[in-house]
């Protein structure tokens, strides 16, 4: 959330500030007049202490790897409600913390990735999709089928998928694979068909959509107007700048308050395709 980085930020620059100013000037005052180290500010004990911890943590968050939780069912049968996943900040190039803004550039994303993002109508929250179209990309969905450039995907029928953990007896889709270009993975697919369509993707964006294909408020289903009330230009797609990383390990899986929902430790390290 943007809060949290945000308070992250301005306690480790406050700190660290704090820390420098004793460490070049408060420091050798307190020693001109004799003080001795009891004397030290609690303020500046405090800083001392956890000025390293924010930093290691700020680095680690906004250039190497960040948490998230799971919310929805939107990324079944592959990410589940109560996963908690890793999401690789490096990949895609590094980014400044609250702004988001790319400073450098590594790789572009590709076909078949599972990335975080902010979505354009909902920018104070993050959102997790598989990326379909690249940009260029003239992408369909028509009758449950994705066709990609025209060319339809393939799929194989795996059974019925019933469920798992809260979305135990919640869910009743056929389990399928589709075979996406250098990516096969598991959808679920109902009857019901949402967000039929076909767009071209422009340059400088992608194009998401949720594996659970007909519980996924994804780029086939997002509104023309944002949360302020401003028209979205591009409504249907994700802009590069809006990318906040690649989902790469489940590192547990919980439930509920304290896991009282279930625990599932069969989940703990399984990389996401």
């Amino acid at each position: 959330m943007v809060w949290f980085e945000t308070i992250l930020v301005v306690l480790t620059l406050l700190t660290g500030i704090v820390w420098l100013l004793d460490k070049l000037f408060l420091a050798r005052r307190r020693a001109a007049r004799g003080g001795l180290l009891d004397e030290e500010p609690v303020l500046v004990d405090y800083s001392r202490a956890f000025f390293p911890v924010l930093a290691v943590v700020l680095i680690l968050r906004s250039f190497i790897a960040e948490p998230y939780k799971i919310p929805s069912a939107s990324m079944m049968p592959n990410l589940l409600i109560g996963d908690f996943i890793l999401v690789n900040k490096f990949t895609y190039g590094l980014r400044l913390p609250i702004n988001n803004k790319k400073f450098i550039s590594i790789s572009e994303p590709k076909r078949g990735d599972v990335v975080v993002f902010k979505p354009p109508h909902d920018p104070e929250n993050n959102w997790i999709k598989r990326i379909i179209g690249l940009p260029g990309d003239r992408i369909a969905f028509q009758g449950n089928t994705l066709t990609i450039n025209d060319q339809a995907m393939s799929y194989q029928t795996l059974g019925t998928y019933t469920g798992r953990g809260v979305a135990q007896g919640t869910e009743s889709a056929a389990l399928l694979q589709e075979n996406l270009p250098g990516r096969p993975h598991e959808i679920l697919e109902g009857d019901r068909a949402e967000g039929q369509g076909e767009w071209v993707v422009p340059a400088g964006h992608y194009f998401v959509m949720g594996d659970n294909r007909d519980n996924s408020q994804d780029g086939r289903l997002w509104p023309e107007v944002g949360a302020d009330g401003q028209l979205l230009p591009d409504h249907n797609f994700l802009p590069e700048e809006n990318l906040r990383g690649k989902a790469f390990l489940i590192w547990l899986n919980c439930e509920g308050w304290v896991c009282k929902d279930g625990f599932d430790a069969s989940r703990i390290g399984t990389r996401i395709q």
